[in-house]
Order: C-alpha cells, then structure tokens, then sequence
C-alpha cells in the first residue's frame, strides 16, 4: 500500500484594490483550520493505526507514503507534532517515502527544467525532514510515458509508480514488476487501487 498525503495552499479573497498594498494571496487561516481538521480526523489515527500494525507484525508489514512538499510545510509550520507521527514511521525502516514534484504538478507536461528542479528541491525536504533518500517516483496524477522513464532514469531513480489502468495493462496484472521499455534499468511498479486516498475536503474520504 501507499498513501497520496497532499494540501494544497488555498487562495484568500484577493480584490483589484488589493493590488500594490497585500502581496500574500493565500488564505493562511483557513489552511491551518483544514490542516488541523484533517490531521485529527484522518492523518493522526491513521498513523497511530499503521505504527501499531508494523509492530504487531514485527517490521513485516510495508507502506510508502508519497508527501508532497507543500503539505510537509505546512505541517512544519502548523502542526509539528503531526510530522513527528510520519517521522516515527519512517524511524522503523518499514515505510519507504516516494519522490515526487514539490507542488503535485503537472510541470513535467509543461517545463522539464521546472520538473527537475521541483524534483530536487522535493529529494531534499524528504533528505532534511528525514534523513531519507527516495529512490521511486510517483508523478502527480500517476502520469507516465516512456520519455518520463528516461527523464527520471537520468536522475538516479530506480523504479517509477504508474497507473494501473485496466485498459493499459490489458493482460498484465498489476502484481509484477514490469520493465520501462525504452530504460533497462527502470522499473515500473503499477497501482492496483487499494491504496487509501486523502483529499484535503474530509467529506470526500473515500478507500
């Protein structure tokens, strides 16, 4: 399993005669209320459950967590003690911390340049947060294509989460590796939907 933790910075009420006098568009209230909301709801027991589950099984039970950097500001910012509860499940060298973009962007469709660096800037929050080195990728919305494979291959990667869509794989089950065609040493992992998916609105929680 591997669980998508992502919130977006929402944007404030902004007005024409804002301009040249307010240079902060986000709404910091009203992402600290959603933060700690979700945090308590879903993110905390949700640790709780999962720690206690790689115990239980004596390290035999694996997750990976893909955080985006937006999210993990936040949670430096607001809510630090929900980032020790992530810090204390990777402490167990059961859960692996996928790289991603920074901002969950599509930059890789727009901008490689921006890519890489989001990309890097991305490795080194999860490097200074916690002392952890990805080696997987997980492109935002699970998009992938070859040129992908390669473009992430140059960068040290050495696996790349995709969609396990039933009208790619065809025959193919999700439950092997598979190869990049185009990148000998790429592998492709695809996701087979039984990952939980968190969105920032709690009503929305869905398995």
């Amino acid at each position: 399993m591997y669980f998508q933790v992502h919130q977006p910075y929402r944007l404030k009420r902004y007005q024409f005669f804002d301009i040249g006098k307010d240079r902060n568009y986000f709404n910091e209230e009203k992402n600290i209320q959603v933060l700690n909301k979700v945090a308590e709801k879903c993110y905390i027991p949700t640790n709780a459950l999962l720690l206690d589950l790689i115990n239980k099984a004596d390290g035999k039970f694996r997750i990976a967590f893909s955080l985006t950097g937006i999210v993990l500001e936040q949670l430096e910012a607001y809510a630090p003690h929900v980032l020790e509860s992530f810090r204390s499940l990777v402490d167990t060298g059961c859960v692996e911390i996928l790289n991603e973009t920074y901002h969950h962007s599509l930059s890789f469709i727009y901008s490689k340049e921006e890519f890489r660096d989001q990309i890097k800037l991305h490795r080194k929050k999860i490097r200074n947060l916690f002392s952890y080195k990805p080696e997987v990728f997980r492109n935002t919305e699970l998009i992938y294509n070859n040129e992908l494979s390669d473009f992430i291959s140059s960068l040290g990667h050495k696996g790349i989460l995709t969609e396990g869509a039933d009208h790619i794989l065809g025959w193919r089950s999700p439950n092997f590796v598979y190869k990049a065609k185009t990148t000998n040493n790429m592998k492709l992992f695809s996701d087979v939907k039984i990952s939980f998916c968190f969105f920032h609105n709690p009503v929305n929680h869905s398995v």
